[in-house]
């Protein structure tokens, strides 16, 4: 594996940071490809963004991995559309399940749908469906590709195109950080790209089953996940540092683009 100091890597974060800004997308992940040497994983949620974010990695050939996280509790939908992506683009993507006996040690003591009653259960069962399988989709890597919206919440809002995840001590990139759920899905109608038939049901953005419900009228998009819960951040926990905060937040006073 090749090793890159911290610094080194926090360098070359910030400057692609600023070179990302006047790119679109593809350029963005192409000159990401270029400039990060080493392993590059792009993990996918089968999302609207996840799918651009595919068929342009697809489409310009780019040495990226792909990653999903199959929590075992995923909508029948998101598994069809995860097969027939797999066939429009002629790839596999790398499946990363959660450990089987911290599942069953999580269900022995929370029950199968202790999340809706304990916010620290929900956050266990994020924690060994999502956040340890992640771990290990990530070990060795050198770059990571997400797919966040600024403009999908407030505390996405700050998040830099591209920054360094000290925790893991890899570049993280947000390509489509700058564009809009429209923009998006133009695109995606415009190339034939696969998306989720639940997005046409009103689920916008779709993560486990028992955790995603379809959004109300007026609701922002992220309103349907862990909707039960008070806190307004809708975070996982995949994009969240240990202090809390989205990995990398923006300093105060910084422009948003």
């Amino acid at each position: 594996m090749l090793t890159v100091a911290a610094s080194d890597s926090t360098a070359l974060a910030h400057a692609l940071d600023a070179e990302f800004r006047p790119l679109r997308p593809a350029e963005r992940l192409a000159l990401l490809r270029q400039r990060v040497p080493g392993r590059i994983v792009f993990t996918t949620s089968f999302g609207l963004e996840d799918q651009a974010i595919t068929h342009l990695i697809a489409e310009a050939g780019l040495m990226i991995e792909l990653a999903t996280l199959d929590t075992g509790r995923l909508f029948p939908e998101t598994y069809d559309l995860w097969a027939e992506t797999e066939r429009r683009y002629g790839l596999k993507i790398r499946a990363c399940y959660p450990d089987a006996e911290a599942l069953e040690a999580l269900v022995a003591e929370t029950g199968i749908d202790g999340f809706y009653h304990r916010p620290e259960w929900r956050q266990a069962c994020c924690g060994v469906r999502k956040m340890v399988p992640l771990g290990r989709a990530l070990v060795g890597a050198a770059g990571w590709v997400a797919g966040l919206r600024a403009d999908q919440s407030g505390h996405r809002s700050v998040v830099p195109f591209v920054g360094f995840d000290a925790g893991r001590r890899l570049i993280k990139a947000n390509p489509l950080l700058d564009h809009t759920r429209e923009e998006i899905a133009a695109f995606a109608a415009a190339r034939g790209v696969p998306i989720n038939r639940l997005h046409g049901r009103g689920f916008l953005s779709i993560g486990c089953a028992p955790c995603t419900r379809a959004l109300l009228p007026d609701e922002p998009e992220r309103a349907g996940r862990w909707w039960w819960e008070a806190d307004v951040r809708k975070e996982c926990g995949l994009h969240v540092a240990p202090d809390g905060r989205l990995t990398r937040a923006r300093e105060p006073g910084a422009v948003t683009p």
